[in-house]
This record gives C-alpha cells, sequence and structure tokens, in this order.
C-alpha cells in the first residue's frame, strides 16, 4: 500500500537510513498492525519533509538500546536519538507524534520558535552559534547557507541556530543582546551553561571569522573576555 514506510531488515540498514538525512524518524515495530504504526504513517504525511522507516527485527532494536517497540527520532545536529517507548506512551495520537517530532527536530541551522526552542534547551549540547538576520533582507538566504554549512563542523559543540529579527515575538532575545532588528546582520553566541553571551564584532559575515569566533570559544578565550569587567567603574 502506499502507505507503508520504508523497511530496514538489518543494523547496515538502519545506519544508512540515519546517514541519509539530517533528522530521521524510525518506528521500531514488530509489524504494521503494532500500536503506533497508524499514527508514524499519519504524523509522517503531516512532517512531509522528513524520512520515516520501520524497522521490525528486534536484534537489531538491542543495538539502539529499546528493549520493545518504540518511535526514535536521530539527529545529527548533536548526535542525539529521541525515543517514545509506547508500553508508556498509552494514548499516542498523530498529532502528539507530529509535536514531538516538531520539538526534537534540530538540524544543522534550525529556525528559533517557540516549538523548537524547547528542543535546542533540551539538548545536551547548551552552547549556540546565533545568526540574528531579518528574513527578506538581501543577504539572509546567503548568510543561512554559510553557516548551516559550516555548522556540521562544530556537530556536539554548538547548536546553529537562525534567529528572524523580523519577527515582534523575536525582539526579546534580540534585546538579550543589546540588539534592534536595523542592527542586523549579527552573530552571537550564547552559552547555556554560565547564562552568558557574546557577539562577534560588527563587520563582514565570512565563514573564516564566524570559525575563529567559536573556536576562541572552544580554547576558553571568550569566557576570559567576559570576566574581564570594564576599569570604568571603579
Amino acid at each position: 500500500s502506499d502507505s507503508a514506510l520504508l523497511r530496514l531488515n538489518n543494523t547496515k540498514d538502519v545506519e544508512a537510513f540515519i546517514d541519509s538525512a539530517e533528522v530521521v524518524v524510525i518506528g521500531f515495530l514488530e509489524g504494521e498492525e503494532s500500536y503506533g504504526y497508524k499514527e508514524l504513517v499519519e504524523a509522517v504525511k503531516q512532517v512531509s519533509s522528513l524520512p520515516a522507516a520501520i524497522c521490525s527485527v528486534k536484534e537489531v532494536w538491542a543495538e539502539y538500546n529499546l528493549s520493545s517497540d518504540a518511535i526514535a527520532l536521530f539527529r545529527k545536529a548533536d548526535n542525539h536519538q529521541e525515543n517514545i517507548n509506547l508500553s508508556e506512551a498509552k494514548d499516542l495520537k498523530a498529532d502528539g507524534l507530529v509535536n514531538f517530532i516538531s520539538v526534537n527536530e534540530i538540524r544543522y541551522i534550525t529556525e528559533y520558535s517557540q516549538v523548537t526552542a524547547v528542543g535546542l534547551f533540551n539538548s545536551e549540547v547548551k552552547t549556540h552559534l546565533l545568526l540574528l538576520a531579518n528574513r527578506g533582507s538581501k543577504d539572509f538566504v546567503e548568510l543561512k547557507e554559510r553557516l548551516g554549512a559550516l555548522a556540521p563542523e562544530y556537530t556536539g559543540k554548538f547548536l546553529f541556530v537562525l534567529l528572524n529579527g523580523a519577527l515582534k515575538s523575536n525582539l526579546k532575545p534580540l534585546e538579550y543582546f543589546g540588539l534592534k532588528p536595523k542592527d542586523l546582520p549579527r552573530v552571537g553566541i550564547y552559552d547555556g551553561n554560565s547564562d552568558t553571551k557574546w557577539l562577534l564584532p560588527e563587520g563582514e559575515i565570512s565563514t573564516e571569522r564566524v570559525r575563529e569566533f567559536c573556536e576562541s570559544f572552544l580554547r576558553g578565550e571568550l569566557k576570559v573576555k567576559a570576566e574581564e569587567k570594564p576599569k570604568t567603574e571603579l
């Protein structure tokens, strides 16, 4: 039938499928009659950009630390696997699954919203590299692509986040960086571990400058700067 999901029959299949896209969903289910299968098919129709498959081979489940039926989302941005164990999800509905997918769908560069914020802040990777830019401005798409291409170098170190400054709902996070929409585009780093922020000094947002900004943070050089209080306070 046209609703049937791609079948993965061994670990190699599963690995290749996970590797095929930034985010994928796999139903580790005994079969098409299993609880969760219909809901998964329905949810995937609503999130059509997302590759989804089913794996019914229990030996493979164990490789992914699953002992019973589950639906799992895999994402490359921070090498993460997020599971819904179906034995615990007694009242699973397709729109609940759509919500689970939306919240956890962190990509190499993820656009910030109320929904994605949940996944971003729950990630084990607490440091965000932010592109603050106004959608519709002349370099918006180019900057998004440039930073999206850099992001895989920093898997597990930074989550790359796009914040659209043209949205009223994003004025608060912009204010946190001391910026207004007219000041954009800019690039910043937010470190959730220390609740500290830094802005890349104004100028061209080139791959080289952003990479050096990330490296300075990883070497601990930005942290020092943030702690140095200006002498004028004395």
